[in-house]
């Protein structure tokens, strides 16, 4: 009963932390900034972060379901 949310909320999870990683990886690399009026050490740093952390709860959420 419950893996039909945990399938969905992994899914969404994982969808969102790999675009958030691909879109910071990109701007880093177009030496565009991140986030407007933050430092970009800051802004990629937390941005990859959140990615990742998005990303393995994504995964956990899709591998434990």
């Amino acid at each position: 009963m419950e893996s039909g949310p945990a399938g969905f909320a992994g899914t969404a999870f994982t969808l969102f932390g790999g675009a958030l990683l691909l879109w910071t990886g990109a701007r880093a690399v177009l030496g565009a900034p991140v986030v407007e009026g933050v430092s970009p050490r800051a802004a990629v740093s937390l941005s990859l972060l959140f990615g990742a952390g998005a990303l393995a709860a994504g995964l956990w959420l899709l591998l434990g379901a």
